[in-house]
């Protein structure tokens, strides 16, 4: 029963800024239409959240993948977006011919590496701070982006340093559909400056100009193995949408950006030592949470080289 009130009842005028993130439903959509829930067969697999993120068991990354264990490995990467190890005592070989099942493993200039040029070593302690606290896609600077990285803990701070990811699928799938409409079949450039000008030599990034222009990528890219739409900006990289007026790019950006911060698009993972991460960097964002300054964290990571975004 609704009661009626008096004509000079009104609310007051009240608004929040526009362009943030809303209250209600999500609509939480972890597999491509068309695709049936399977079980898997070779390992067994917890979900860690509901359209993001699960726990493999009863794989040993320092043995070689038979055939049938990598088709499976991959369709939970293709399902699951990342996937956690637990207790694995592997070795930096051991990690780079994991992740060499997936691909040609790919170099970076702008990171320390470890022991060969294709591991990049990110040691952060009381005198070198951490500055992966900002939600990214690995790369998005070259041409063919990462299709995924590997990444361990070496060494583990005794409270803090977790790592999250967002499924960069169910955060278009959730887009307003004007805003969609705004964005599909555009293009934004992305450049490796604005993710390293702060902390980086400045030498460092001159030698590296010419080899690493800015390219253009797709707003939103289409994923090559599943066919899902992604949004595929980030705040580390992009800088603006081609064709756009420079205020209202920047306008649109953030509100793109601002997609990755929705929880039920996440998935946080608490690390212990011998615990791996694999994650599939077309269809994610991650960010690495700096909470636990002056304790050291020390990780490896190693990068699959990716294919042209269409």
């Amino acid at each position: 029963m609704s009661i009626a009130l008096p004509d000079r009842v009104r609310l007051r005028p009240a608004t929040v800024p526009d362009g943030g993130i809303l209250e209600g439903p999500r609509l939480l959509r972890r597999l491509p239409e068309g695709v049936e829930e399977r079980p898997y067969e070779l390992f067994a697999l917890r979900p860690l959240g509901r359209v993001i993120g699960a726990e493999i068991a009863g794989v040993d990354l320092a043995r070689p993948l038979t055939p049938a264990l990598h088709a499976e490995l991959n369709r939970a990467l293709l399902e699951w977006k990342v996937l956690f190890f637990r207790d694995q005592d592997i070795t930096s070989e051991h990690q780079r011919a994991f992740a060499a099942n997936w691909g040609e493993l790919e170099t970076n200039p702008f990171i320390p590496q470890g022991e060969t040029a294709d591991t990049t070593r990110f040691t952060r302690s009381a005198s070198m701070p951490a500055f992966e606290n900002i939600w990214h896609v690995d790369v998005t600077f070259r041409p063919e982006p990462a299709l995924g990285s590997v990444l361990r803990l070496i060494e583990v701070p005794p409270v803090g340093g977790d790592t999250m990811w967002a499924d960069m699928a169910a955060a278009y799938d959730n887009l307003p559909e004007d805003v969609r409409e705004r964005i599909d079949g555009s293009t934004a450039v992305h450049d490796f400056i604005p993710g390293f000008d702060r902390f980086s030599d400045p030498e460092l990034l001159l030698r590296h100009q010419d080899t690493f222009p800015p390219v253009e990528h797709p707003v939103v890219r289409t994923h090559p193995e599943t066919g899902r739409r992604t949004l595929f900006v980030n705040q580390a990289f992009t800088t603006h949408i081609v064709g756009m007026d420079r205020d209202e790019s920047d306008k649109l950006l953030r509100y793109l950006f601002s997609r990755a911060h929705v929880p039920e698009f996440q998935v946080r993972f608490g690390w212990r030592p011998g615990s791996v991460a694999f994650w599939d960097n077309r269809a994610t964002q991650h960010y690495a949470v700096n909470d636990y300054h002056p304790h050291a964290r020390v990780a490896e990571r190693v990068a699959i080289v990716g294919d042209r975004p269409f």
